[in-house]
């Protein structure tokens, strides 16, 4: 059995830890787009389904759903951070979140949630566009 050092080990294999891209910082008041909402952003408008994004859809409450369907009672959410345990992951954001899209049903909505990945692998758009139907 052969030993090598730490560093040579790093030099044969690739060292260092490898870590997600880092998010831009954010400005005071401005909201950064994430991969899953930019990329439905696009597929909504290919198709030229009126949407509203970071729309506030209760009046006492700051609650916002990262898509408002136009025309329609529909409330899209794109969930991040879901592996890597994220605020919508545990327990006081998971609880705060059921609060919010209770509400947004009860207010007689309808809430899709979707993954970055479904979004990326065009689920979410094909899910989206049978609920929204004939636009004609």
């Amino acid at each position: 059995m052969t030993s090598i050092s730490l560093a040579e080990y790093k030099k044969l294999y690739g060292g260092g830890r490898k870590t997600a891209t880092k998010r831009p910082k954010k400005v005071k008041g401005e909201k950064i787009v994430s991969e899953g909402e930019s990329t439905l952003s696009i597929q909504l408008k290919a198709l030229k389904i009126e949407f509203e994004q970071e729309f506030k859809f209760h009046h006492k409450r700051n609650w916002k759903a990262d898509f408002h369907i136009i025309g329609k009672k529909i409330l899209v959410e794109v969930e991040g951070g879901i592996w890597s345990g994220g605020r919508h992951t545990r327990g006081k954001g998971y609880i705060r979140d059921m609060e919010k899209y209770n509400s947004a049903t009860m207010m007689g909505y309808q809430v899709i949630r979707f993954s970055t990945e479904q979004v990326k692998s065009g689920l979410a758009i094909q899910q989206i566009e049978k609920m929204v139907g004939d636009r004609g």
